[in-house]
């Protein structure tokens, strides 16, 4: 196995505000441990997945959701020898952002901010980690290093547009400075978004199947899962556990396979060759994108669409919508009147975008 050091991130670029360096950990696990030790990140253990979080115990949340991305992507990571106490912080820190009720939460909120500048999960987690999360004496924020930041703009890759909403955060144009928007992120950073699809697909599967919103038979229905249960001949209530397993383990071997072709297609010698790409270069072979495709296409037929889940979604959309108008009439009961003169709609959404599903279902109780 080549050793691919030479194109990770291992040396930090700095943070907006200077700091003493640490002797025992790098600027990457101090990253890592900012994240985790956040009130933002505690929060996401009662934030919906798919499941409301009041449903049962055993479904996702966004924090063990998180935590199984963030173990793919440093298992990735290591094998190539890249950074994965960078890819770890990325993959832990990019779903600070959600709102209560999942995506539904998020449509519901954006729907209720369209004249104020609307609302997106992962500009939120910027705002977290710059602005919202205050626990130092010389700085708001977390002050993550550039790379991180870096890692979480291009979540979803480069930039390519003005960017206007990104330079609305307070902050960000200094940011700016130091990241090049049309760049591709790092590889740790393209191995944590690739990692979020892979522990999604596969463990929503797990999840609906759980929750009966759909069969193991079902399952059979695309062909990359139905090959991986013929290897089996006792179909055990258990089997299931295994095919999982047997998927990600599949994904992810063809990932780093088709990520080491890439790597010498494209003649990638240096972490700035990375960022010049005009491809990404941790990438899936064709036959797995499709597989991907297939997967999603199932899902969204199968359990997003299913009359359960709509209605817990609309039920969410519901409690958002009647909190944000609620909130709206008499802000400075809920929310520091200085945040509220500083900017009323914004303070307002960063209040319901940080609660907890049962937060949100408690004060929607209590004010309806």
């Amino acid at each position: 196995m080549k050793n691919y050091s030479n194109l990770g991130v291992f040396k930090s670029k700095g943070r907006l505000f200077r700091e003493s360096k640490s002797i025992y950990r790098t600027d990457f696990q101090r990253d890592r441990d900012r994240i985790i030790h956040s009130s933002a990140f505690r929060r996401l253990k009662h934030k919906t997945q798919v499941f409301v979080n009041t449903i049962d115990d055993h479904y996702r949340t966004r924090i063990t959701h998180s935590i199984e991305v963030a173990q793919i992507a440093r298992s990735i990571s290591k094998y190539l020898k890249l950074n994965d106490d960078l890819a770890e912080t990325l993959s832990l820190a990019h779903d600070l952002g959600h709102p209560p009720f999942g995506h539904a939460g998020e449509n519901m909120l954006n729907e209720c901010m369209a004249n104020h500048g609307g609302f997106d999960h992962n500009l939120q987690t910027l705002r977290i980690v710059m602005l919202i999360e205050n626990k130092y004496i010389n700085f708001k924020g977390l002050n993550l290093t550039f790379d991180t930041l870096d890692g979480l703009i291009k979540h979803n890759g480069p930039i390519l547009d003005d960017a206007k909403d990104l330079k609305k955060i307070n902050g960000m144009n200094n940011l700016l400075k130091k990241i090049k928007l049309r760049q591709f992120p790092s590889l740790e950073a393209q191995i944590s978004s690739i990692s979020d699809n892979i522990a999604y697909n596969n463990h929503d599967i797990q999840d609906g199947i759980s929750a009966g919103i759909f069969s193991l038979n079902d399952l059979n229905e695309i062909n990359f899962f139905r090959e991986i249960s013929r290897s089996y001949k006792q179909k055990t209530d258990i089997i299931f556990f295994q095919i999982i397993r047997d998927s990600i383990n599949l994904m992810v071997k063809d990932l780093i396979t088709n990520s080491i072709k890439n790597i010498k297609k494209y003649n990638i010698k240096d972490v700035n060759d990375i960022y010049n790409s005009n491809f990404p270069i941790i990438s899936f072979s064709k036959k797995f994108l499709e597989i991907e495709k297939e997967t999603k296409l199932f899902l969204r037929h199968k359990m997003y669409n299913n009359n359960k889940i709509i209605k817990k979604n609309n039920d969410g959309k519901k409690i958002i919508k009647k909190l944000f108008l609620k909130i709206s009439r008499n802000s400075t009961k809920f929310i520091d009147k200085n945040k509220i003169k500083k900017d009323k709609y914004r303070s307002i959404s960063d209040f319901i975008s940080g609660m907890t599903d049962r937060y949100a279902i408690n004060l929607y109780k209590k004010i309806k």
